[in-house]
């Protein structure tokens, strides 16, 4: 395995995290990274120290609290997800070239660009997901999906601070299965729009 690579491993994974999360619980990943920062669980790269200032903490945890609240009223949720399509990807962006702050530029845009099309991958399966959810009349299905996410998240971010090369290969595997699921997704709202709005 080539060294460099071995070498820049749990910067990697740290980036990815970031980013996937950023795409499906923003304020929860800026929470809980600056937490663990603050608390010295983990050691955050030098650009990501300002997650654990109490001011950002207090802000990252209001709004992960109504983001907590609305993602499990159906079709709140889709209208959420809609209006943060124009924030999670900017800030996974911004998240994973912070972890390569005190790199090159060069390193730092590279890792905005894989950053935002991770996060982009991400917010659009959950919100592509929650929105055929609320096709459903019951409500379990959106309830259950979201405590899914609520526990994902902070398990992929550990994952990735404490298993960096597990975490990338399930990354992988995820991104994998994804790309599949984004397909079903857009051919089941196609089909949904085309019973709604007809020719």
């Amino acid at each position: 395995m080539d060294p460099a690579f071995v070498r820049w491993l749990p910067e990697l994974a740290i980036a990815a995290a970031l980013a996937w999360g950023a795409g499906i619980r923003l304020y929860a990943v800026l929470l809980l990274v600056g937490l663990a920062g603050g608390m010295g669980w983990v050691e955050l790269p030098s650009h990501l120290h300002v997650l654990s200032h109490p001011l950002v903490m207090g802000s990252s945890g209001f709004m992960a609290l109504v983001e907590l609240l609305a993602d499990k009223v159906p079709w709140m949720d889709s209208l959420w997800d809609t209006v943060h399509t124009a924030i999670r990807i900017p800030a996974g962006a911004a998240l994973a070239a912070a972890v390569f702050g005190d790199a090159s530029a060069a390193v730092a845009v590279a890792a905005a660009i894989v950053g935002g099309t991770v996060a982009a991958g991400s917010h659009f399966t959950k919100a592509g997901t929650r929105g055929l959810a609320n096709t459903s009349p019951e409500p379990f299905s959106n309830w259950g999906l979201s405590l899914a996410e609520d526990a994902l998240v902070p398990a992929g971010l550990w994952l990735a601070f404490a298993y960096p090369a597990v975490f990338l290969v399930a990354l992988g595997i995820a991104a994998l299965c994804a790309f599949f699921f984004l397909r079903w997704i857009a051919r089941g709202l196609a089909a949904l729009f085309r019973r709604l709005i007809p020719a």
